[in-house]
């Protein structure tokens, strides 16, 4: 693992002179007031390893006559140098071989010295860095896809199931009503029966009068027809007898009232319409039913897809403990990026950056007024245990600084007092 041994930066923006030995491990800190040239060692050290692109704008400290010089002695024994009017890079390696930026490609990671880059990206683009680290991208980017798939038929079939439940809330219901609809022709057919029925005793009944009749005439006509008596009377015993035949049969009938009917008849309409509403309803009902049995079926598979995501992330190599992935976002125990402590920000990235390249022993954090004295303790403690240099600058001339940057000038700090060591077994620094 490599880390930076000593820098020494001439005529670099607000730069004069710094020459700064950085502790092997651990936090250094370039502190100084505003405006006295702190970032610009940063942006030295990355114009230096990471090569002209990241060369300032105004590189040469205004006022100066003579270019900039950039020196850097690596722990691997690697000596990177940028001077002259074109600020030629020079690598030189132990044994004197001479090597270019393509050398220093291969040990720095760039978000190491660009570690802005990383904090300032989206939600999205830091877990893809993560997910990139652990090997993992592929993986949970095809259980994304198949989350999401599932999520947006399960979203589809619940707008679909909660609009066939408040149809099926809505339709009318009659308890009241028969469950199958009623036939009007078999109804009709019930009164055709009884008319005909009621017709054949109405003839019956008519043919009793006409006998009656007959038999007073004839009787009428044996009183006035004394003469005819003999034949009067076979006509009249005839008549006799027809009389007691007919009064036999008419003597048990019964008409049948066919006024149930009729008003079925008269409501089988408003009947009907009930039984389609309570059918109609049923149906509401059941096809909500069968939506909703759809939708927690759904459910079930996407707990699936997630448990699979999360026993993925579980055993993976994480490089910081409390780091996981959801739904594409970065968490760190629990917390989105934007809901971070300052502090935390800056230890997930320095941790998922270290991780990006295990041979890159050193990053670059400006601006660190936002840790307190204890917090920048800790900061340190947990550097040291994962063997990463920081070089970092604050705002402050305070004892926790190494070195004071005043107008362009490196001045070691007399107050300086490094980091009690950690205690052997102490646990992992978390927030």
């Amino acid at each position: 693992m490599v880390t930076i041994n000593k820098l020494e930066i001439e005529n670099v923006k607000r730069i004069k002179a710094v020459k700064v030995e950085p502790a092997a491990k651990g936090l250094t800190i370039i502190g100084g007031n505003n405006n006295q040239g702190k970032t610009s060692v940063l942006d030295a050290i990355a114009w230096a390893l990471g090569g002209n692109k990241y060369k300032p704008s105004q590189a040469m400290r205004e006022g100066s006559q003579v270019p900039p010089t950039l020196k850097i002695t690596m722990s691997n024994g690697l000596v990177v140098e940028r001077k002259g009017k074109n600020a030629s890079l020079k690598v030189i390696d132990p044994n004197g071989q001479k090597a270019g930026q393509q050398l220093l490609d291969s040990f720095v990671e760039e978000l190491s010295i660009n570690l802005p880059k990383f904090m300032e990206s989206t939600p999205k683009e830091k877990a893809d860095t993560l997910l990139q680290i652990i090997g993992l991208g592929d993986v949970l980017a095809e259980l994304e896809i198949k989350e999401k798939e599932l999520y947006n038929q399960r979203h589809a079939i619940g707008v679909i199931a909660d609009q066939k439940e408040k149809f099926a809330k809505e339709q009318v219901h009659y308890p009241d009503a028969p469950k199958e609809l009623i036939s009007i022709s078999e109804l009709i057919a019930q009164q055709q029966s009884i008319l005909a029925k009621n017709g054949e005793n109405a003839r019956k009944r008519q043919q009793l009068v006409v006998i009656e009749q007959n038999h007073a005439f004839k009787q009428n006509e044996v009183d006035e027809l004394k003469r005819k008596l003999s034949e009067a009377e076979k006509q009249l015993q005839q008549l006799t007898d027809d009389l007691t035949i007919a009064k036999m049969d008419t003597m048990d009938l019964h008409d049948e009232s066919t006024r149930e009917i009729e008003e079925n008849i008269a409501q089988i309409d408003e009947v009907n319409r009930r039984v389609r509403a309570n059918l109609d309803k049923e149906k509401a009902e059941d096809d909500a039913k069968a939506e909703r049995v759809k939708y927690t079926e759904l459910t079930t598979k996407i707990e699936a897809v997630r448990q699979e995501k999360r026993d993925l992330l579980t055993n993976a190599d994480l490089p910081l403990e409390g780091l996981m992935v959801d739904d594409g976002k970065l968490l760190y125990l629990g917390q989105e990026w934007d809901n971070m402590s300052g502090s935390q920000q800056l230890t997930v990235a320095t941790a998922i950056v270290r991780k990006l390249k295990p041979e890159c022993g050193f990053v670059l954090i400006d601006k660190l007024e936002q840790m307190d004295k204890q917090t920048l303790e800790e900061f340190g403690a947990w550097l040291e245990r994962e063997g990463l240099q920081a070089i970092a600058t604050r705002v402050s001339t305070g004892e926790e600084c190494a070195i004071i940057i005043e107008d362009g000038y490196s001045l070691e700090n007399p107050d300086y007092q490094p980091a009690p060591a950690q205690p052997a077994g102490a646990p992992n620094w978390t927030f």
